[in-house]
Formats: C-alpha cells, sequence, structure tokens
C-alpha cells in the first residue's frame, strides 16, 4: 500500500529513525515503524483490518472518518484512506479492498 503524510514535518520525523526515537520513545518508535512497514506491505487495507496485532478500527466521536492501529495503549497511528470515494458494499460498509493508499495523520491518545 501507498503510504503518504499529512505535512513534511510528519514525513520527515516518520522516515527517520534517530528522531523518531527522539521524539516517541523507543518503545513507540518501534511499533511506529512495525505499523508503517506492515501497512506498505500490505496490498491493500482489508489485509489489516484482519490481522490482530495492529487491531486496524475505525475511530467515532471527533475523529469520525479517520482510522487507527493500536501503538502503546492508549496510543494509535492515525490514518485516513487517501482515495476521492471508495465503493460501499451492500451492507452500507466501505470496501476496504478499494484502499491502496493511506494518509498518516499522526499519533494521537484514541480515547479522545
Amino acid at each position: 500500500m501507498d503510504i503518504v503524510f499529512r505535512n513534511p514535518k510528519i514525513e520527515k520525523e516518520f522516515n527517520d529513525e534517530r528522531a523518531l526515537r527522539l521524539n516517541r520513545g523507543e518503545h513507540q518508535a518501534m511499533l511506529i515503524m512495525r505499523r508503517l512497514a506492515e501497512l506498505s506491505a500490505a496490498d491493500n487495507l482489508e489485509i489489516i483490518r484482519h490481522l490482530p496485532g495492529p487491531r486496524c478500527h475505525e475511530l467515532k466521536g471527533d475523529l469520525s472518518g479517520q482510522l487507527s492501529v493500536d501503538l502503546d495503549h492508549p496510543y494509535g497511528l492515525i490514518f485516513v484512506p487517501e482515495h476521492e470515494q471508495l465503493r460501499l458494499l451492500r451492507d452500507g460498509g466501505p470496501d476496504w479492498r478499494q484502499v491502496t493508499r493511506v494518509k498518516i495523520l499522526g499519533v494521537q491518545d484514541t480515547r479522545t
């Protein structure tokens, strides 16, 4: 899957292992790098949604429309599909197999 970033600052940090470790700590940096590698290796988002480790899930409330993969509780790597319009399935939900590009928004406490 293709990965883009919300802005150059996030892209620079997340693509620089040393900066990531300094800014996020050893453990969270390792998890961020793992999640980015998992997203990158997947053909589409449907694959990630079925892996138990990342626990990819849709967010609600103020974060509705965004998705998260788990880091260290309560933090998640927040992203959105980078497609103009997703085809819907019969049940009305998005066809996650069509998502082949995501935009990383950052790391956030997903309890908010």
